[in-house]
């Protein structure tokens, strides 16, 4: 018997910034994933969050242009906006 299994892909949710960096807690709550600077506070002191693919402990680590962040199996990339 053979199974197939789908993985199912990433989202990764655009953060458009007008400066020149965004903080990864202020990321995360733009997003949506966090609902407040506390429990981003929590999650990203706990190593939940990783930026550009390596876990992140950092709450105020500054998020640039083609940033990516994951939390949960989700993902936000950061896009210049202007």
């Amino acid at each position: 018997m053979k199974i197939t299994v789908k993985v199912a892909e990433k989202k990764r949710v655009p953060i458009k910034i007008t400066t020149e960096n965004i903080r990864l807690d202020s990321a995360l709550k733009l997003a949506g994933y966090v609902s407040t600077g506390g429990h981003a506070k929590m999650v990203i002191q706990n190593g939940e969050v990783k930026v550009n693919g390596e876990i992140c402990t950092m709450r105020g680590k500054k998020l640039y242009s083609g940033f990516t962040a994951e939390f949960e199996n989700n993902g936000l990339v950061v896009e210049n906006g202007s």
